[in-house]
């Protein structure tokens, strides 16, 4: 199976550790992993803003870049449900039906980690080592519109030496919602309030979750609380092993 790695702007720009992480941790499963150097922003932003047409050249270019590959990996739910929920849309209006075609296609191939791991490898025992107290946040794109369900839960529940402790109000936003936590400030605050609450209650040492987006949103909250709980990406604690440092 060809593999590629879809890194996501975020990982590209600020946190690479996940994206390493997720190349690691399938190289552990025995599998090569292409990182294709071209790749650039899927559009998911400039679609979300109302910028559909921008949105179009990266559209194309995205199933350009990663046609080629049997399956197409991201360390983001937020990512891989734009590829899969609005690449075809996009496309459709342009009234471009053969790279709708192409986009519904490749939609097929594009996976979230949890979902790769469990849905195509059959794998949750993955060989991770993580002796710490963890919480984990299930972000809106991956259980409202991928509906990942209890796969990352049921990842981190096979991790050897985890205390994997059950977060108050899991389901709710933290607030993120990309330029949504500029245009309503107040309202991104208060639900970050309610977040960072719920994860201080439940002593963990680290808080987890499958998008690096919601993570920066949710450290921040923590760094002004001055708490020492650590915002870590679902892939690193996965690609943790006796003798790593994550």
């Amino acid at each position: 199976m060809r593999v590629a790695l879809f890194a996501t702007c975020l990982a590209d720009a600020m946190f690479p550790d996940a994206a390493r992480a997720t190349v690691t941790l399938l190289e552990r499963l025995g599998h090569d992993v292409a990182f294709p150097a071209a790749q650039t922003c899927c559009g998911q932003m400039h679609i979300n803003t109302g910028y559909r047409r921008q949105a179009r050249t990266l559209v194309r270019h995205h199933t350009d870049v990663f046609e080629p590959y049997d399956a197409i990996v991201a360390p983001s739910g937020s990512c891989v449900g734009s590829v899969r929920h609005q690449h075809t849309a996009i496309a459709r209006d342009a009234g471009d039906e053969r790279l709708a075609a192409r986009t519904a296609q490749l939609a097929t191939r594009t996976w979230e980690l949890s979902e790769f791991l469990i849905d195509v490898l059959g794998v949750e025992d993955v060989g991770a080592y993580f002796p710490h107290r963890v919480t984990y946040h299930p972000t809106c794109h991956s259980l409202r519109m991928l509906r990942v369900g209890s796969k990352p839960l049921r990842l981190l529940r096979a991790v050897r030496g985890i205390d994997l402790v059950e977060l108050p109000a899991a389901e709710q936003c933290c607030g993120f919602g990309g330029t949504f936590a500029l245009k309503n400030a107040d309202t991104s605050a208060a639900m970050l309030a309610d977040k960072t609450g719920h994860i201080l209650a439940t002593g963990a040492d680290v808080i987890t979750a499958g998008d690096a987006s919601c993570l920066m949103h949710i450290g921040g909250g923590l760094s002004r609380l001055e708490s020492e709980v650590r915002p870590l990406h679902l892939a690193q604690i996965l690609a943790a092993t006796d003798g790593s440092r994550p």
